[in-house]
């Protein structure tokens, strides 16, 4: 069994930044990619970024150049460090393991979620 726990969540202004993250019980990232998703009240989860177990990283075109996930293997834990942050942005965003040691972009390849952590950007 896998728990994840995500933080950092809040309220920002647009322009402003924030870094999330998540902390994994057990070494997860040793064999496993991560993600992070986020959703808005009516639509579909969507993927935001995942890193593979080589440190590969991928993005959503709609965050490419703003957000950086990481991860510190020593604390278990990963991270998103988002800039330039736009009201569009808001969400609640969940962190997500990896059912191999590669990120995907749809939800189906993921098998445990953390709880989420709610992100407001304000215009």
């Amino acid at each position: 069994q896998v728990q994840l726990v995500e933080s950092g969540g809040g309220l920002v202004q647009a322009g402003g930044s924030l870094r999330l993250s998540c902390t994994a019980s057990g070494r997860t990232f040793s064999y496993y990619g991560m993600g992070w998703f986020r959703q808005t009240p009516g639509k579909e989860r969507e993927f935001v970024a995942s890193i593979n177990t080589n440190s590969n990283t991928f993005y959503a075109d709609s965050v490419q150049g703003r957000f950086t996930i990481s991860l510190d293997n020593a604390k278990n834990t990963i991270y998103l460090q988002m800039n330039s942050l736009k009201p569009e942005d808001t969400a609640t965003y969940y962190c997500a393991k990896s059912r191999t040691g590669y990120g995907t972009m749809t939800r189906g390849g993921y098998d445990y979620w953390g709880q989420g952590t709610q992100v407001t950007v304000s215009s």
